[in-house]
């Protein structure tokens, strides 16, 4: 699916997070008013209780009369001079954004995802499927998307190998995501680390409940009226990275486990699709466990 290309859909998009001063605003509306940007979006967020401000811009690019790479260096300017601890990006929608995904047995999301994609709804490349089992092969094929097989033991011990060719195959694309589309594997530390920020899970249960594996069997035993998925980053511990979006439904004493099964998947399709599309289009901002989301 190719990305439109047309100059009033093509947008640059400024987040910004910086301890909380007077002014930022105004700096930063000024600056874009000086190279002649038409803002099309502007969202503010101060959090009182660590003192920390957020901002999510964007603007018409046909309203810039130079590219994003003098953009980027004329604002960096501006960001030194709101503060040391300031962190941003400038992106560019034209350019569309590289994801891989990492799937195991389950389809659902996988369908989910690709079918997206296809239907221009996620404005992405997905430019590799890597699978620890041959399952999904053919989903993957059908898309015109290259399958990668890595086997990995039985024992979680011995899985380093496996993992670093995972990374080896991700890495070649350098992509802007990296989805655990139920995966069902853990990452070690020093690839979370190596991926902060980038590798997003779903998680199929309201966090922070039911953490690790089997979520619908916990459910059932504790007889909850309410399941859930949680589409979050990934982190070295597991199952609590920064929540992106979650949503429930409600079940009832006469579902089994496979109805709870079966109807979670619903929600963690809904869950995943939703994370990943404001992930590519810049509206998470993290910071320490939490994000703000500009929808």
């Amino acid at each position: 699916m190719t990305r439109s290309t047309s100059t009033d859909d093509r947008r640059y998009v400024l987040t910004l997070g910086c301890p909380d001063s007077t002014g930022i605003v105004a700096k930063i509306s000024t600056f874009l008013a000086e190279v002649g940007g038409s803002i099309v979006e502007a969202a503010y967020h101060a959090d009182q209780d660590n003192g920390w401000f957020f901002t999510r811009q964007a603007v018409r690019a046909s309203s810039i009369p130079f590219g994003i790479d003098e953009l980027r260096e004329q604002f960096a300017v501006v960001a030194d001079g709101i503060g040391p601890d300031t962190e941003w990006t400038l992106s560019d929608t034209g350019q569309r954004k590289r994801v891989v995904l990492l799937v195991s047995k389950e389809a659902h999301c996988l369908h989910d995802l690709l079918g997206r994609v296809a239907a221009g709804e996620l404005q992405a490349e997905v430019c590799a499927v890597v699978g620890n089992h041959r399952d999904l092969a053919k989903v993957a094929r059908r898309h015109g998307i290259d399958y990668h097989y890595v086997s990995f033991p039985s024992d979680p011990a011995e899985r380093g190998p496996a993992f670093e060719q995972v990374r080896k195959i991700v890495d070649a694309h350098n992509p802007h995501a990296v989805v655990l589309a139920r995966f069902m594997q853990v990452l070690p530390a020093d690839l979370c680390a190596h991926w902060a920020g980038r590798a997003i899970n779903i998680h199929h249960s309201f966090l922070p409940s039911f953490v690790g594996a089997r979520p619908y069997h916990q459910a059932f035993t504790r007889g909850v009226k309410l399941i859930g998925a949680t589409c979050h980053y990934v982190t070295a511990e597991l199952d609590a990275g920064p929540i992106i979006e979650q949503d429930v439904i409600r079940v009832s004493h006469h579902d089994s486990v496979a109805d709870m099964v079966r109807q979670g998947r619903d929600v963690e399709k809904l869950v995943l699709s939703r994370g990943l599309r404001w992930h590519l289009e810049d509206r998470v901002l993290v910071h320490g466990r939490k994000t703000v989301i500009f929808n």
